[in-house]
This record gives structure tokens, sequence and C-alpha cells, in this order.
């Protein structure tokens, strides 16, 4: 199969440009588009053939449910059997956006969609490309991240395609993703929300809005025969071919001694290992391969470019990759999820530095 790259204005795209992949959504077939957090990859979420492309596509598991786009909350009604007061406050203030919420689902959502499950996972995103090319489509839209199924998730075009030019119909090029983590997903069928996967919309800015809030299971095993409520919490996600260490500790100089010392017991050459991390992290670590994002933590930046770091570091030929742990509130919580779920059983604390 020939993959077309059709290159639009990410804040104003020509709907000229777009109407054939949109005409190709319409038709079964698989598109790639930008979103504000990852690139989705697109299928027409009432057509069971083309949802089961999407499995096909990535080499996603079947347990593993999607996401369904759309872009107005009349279109949200049609595929929900029930819209709790809760939900519709959710909506209201985060919508559209990174936000995902789960919902009992009407008869008109196909099983593959949902796993089975009685719920769908629904978000309404900002992206002007994403809105345009579902509105162009006519039909609702299940997309996960477009990346092969266990790969960073893609936050630029080239990213899509060197997992999946061949196996998709069109990529749509609208630049880097604003965000770079996927949405936060929120189950909102019981009478208190619950957390099943971090994202840029806090658990602080949802309980402003909730008054109430339960962070819910988020990991489940793969050997398990449970069903998972939200993507990302079964499989091992987000992950390069090289081996990520994750190095934690109070702050970067702490952090960046910790992964000194691990540094030189991985007895590998300089060229084989790669880092992640602020400036102030990296310039203590003898690093030949490096990607540094701002001069101090921050965790907003950290998270929009740690899917492209660890493919670029990937890309490099390096061995291990050894990315800077950070504080676990607003944002830093996805980035940990992200990162721990990179990381697999491979995680490292740093302890206090006395002269900090």
């Amino acid at each position: 199969m020939q993959t077309k790259i059709i290159r639009v204005d990410a804040d104003r795209p020509d709907d000229r440009l777009l109407e054939s992949a949109a005409m190709a959504l319409r038709k079964g077939r698989l598109v790639a588009f930008p979103t504000e957090t990852v690139y989705g990859l697109g299928a027409n979420a009432l057509d069971p053939a083309a949802v089961a492309a999407i499995f096909q596509a990535k080499g996603r598991p079947g347990d593993n449910p999607l996401i369904v786009h759309v872009t107005s909350i009349e279109a949200v009604y049609a595929l929900v059997d029930a819209m709790p007061p809760i939900a519709i406050q959710l909506f209201a203030a985060f919508s559209p956006g990174p936000l995902t919420l789960v919902l009992s689902r009407s008869a008109l959502i196909p099983d593959l969609v949902t796993a089975g499950l009685d719920t769908v996972a629904i978000r309404l995103p900002a992206h002007p490309v994403a809105r345009r090319l579902i509105d162009l489509a006519g039909v609702p839209i299940a997309a996960p991240s477009a990346n092969r199924s266990g790969r960073p998730s893609p936050t630029r075009a080239w990213h899509v395609a060197a997992d999946l030019e061949g196996r998709i119909s069109y990529i749509i090029d609208g630049g880097d993703c604003p965000f770079g983590l996927e949405s936060t997903v929120v189950d909102v069928t019981g009478n208190i929300p619950v957390v099943l996967r971090p994202g840029s919309v806090t658990n602080q800015e949802i309980l402003e809005v909730t008054g109430v809030l339960t962070v819910g299971r988020q990991e489940i095993a793969e050997s398990s025969l449970v069903t998972p409520r939200s993507p990302g919490m079964k499989y091992r996600h987000y992950a390069p071919r090289a081996k990520v260490l994750v190095a934690e500790g109070p702050d970067p100089v702490a952090r960046a001694k910790f992964a000194g010392s691990m540094t030189a017991n991985l007895h590998l050459l300089p060229s084989e290992i790669g880092y992640f991390g602020c400036r102030r992290f990296i310039n203590l670590l003898p690093a030949q391969q490096k990607v540094a994002y701002g001069d101090e933590p921050e965790p907003e930046l950290a998270g929009r470019l740690l899917f492209d770091a660890l493919r670029r570091l990937d890309r490099s030929g390096v061995k291990v990759i050894i990315a800077e742990g950070l504080p676990e509130h607003g944002v830093g919580i996805a980035y940990m999820n992200r990162l721990r779920k990179a990381a697999g059983a491979w995680l490292v604390k740093g302890e206090e530095d006395d002269d900090q």
C-alpha cells in the first residue's frame, strides 16, 4: 500500500487538501492526523471492518479499547446510552481539548471499538486539523495513537511514517503536537469520577470542577484476562528499542549524580548511552547523545518532547536511555506515568544531595 502524506497549515487547514483523506475515512480506510495530544490513527468508528484495520495496522491487542473522536456534544449523545450531569460539567470545562470521558455506550458503537465493554471512551479534540477532518468525513472517528503497538506515541508526522508507512492510506502532517502526551481519561459511569489515565488535564483541575475525584487502577498485567476500560492500562507502551532507565531524586543535581553512577555501572561506550532531561541535569553528565528540553525542570515541556526524544535517541543507535524523573504533581503525574511505562521495571531513585 502506498501512503500519501498531506502537509497542511495546523491553524488553518485547507479543505481542498483534507477532502481526499476525509473521503478515504468514509470508504473505510485509515488516516493518521494530528491532535493537540499525539497523532491519531483514524477510522470510521461505525464501520467494524475499518476499525479492525486499525488493530491490524498497529499490531494492537483486541482487548485494548479505542477512543472515539467527535466535534460536538450533540454528536456525543448519539453514541452514548446516558449522559450524566458530571460528564456535561467536564465536557463544558475542558472540551474541546485533551480530555476523554468513559460513558455507557449506545447500540451504534461496534464491539471492536469498546473491546466488548458496555462503555465507550469519547473525546472532542481541539486541534483545528482533527476537527475539520472529522467534520468533512461526517462520521465519528475511532483513533488510537498512530504508531505500532508498544512504541513511543507519535508527536510528529515522521514518527507516524517510521511506524506505519505502507500500512495506511494517508498521513496528514500538521506539524508538532502541542501537548505531546495522550489525553486524560476519566470514567464518569459511576457516582464519583475516576481517573484511568493521567494527562494534560490534571487531577486538581478536574477536582475543581467536580468537587470529588478518585484515581483508579492504572495498570493491569498483560497476563490478566481483565479488559481495560481505558487505553494505556494493560500493555507495555511508549517503549523505544533501547532500554530506558529513569533517574529519580529530589532535584536535578541529585538525579544527575545518580545517573552518573548508573552510567559508570553500565560498562558501555559513551556513544551507546543517551540522556533526556533539563540542561541542569544533562550538563552534569558525560553526554554525547542527549536531548535537553529547557534549563530547569518543566513537566509541560518535558511531556511535550518526551516521545520525540525517545525516538531520536533510538535512531542514534544508543543501547540505553537515561531519562530524568520529575516530581509527581500537576502534569508531572502524566509525564512520570508515560516514562515508567517506557522503562518497564527499570526505575532508579537517587538520594537527597547534602549540598543542596
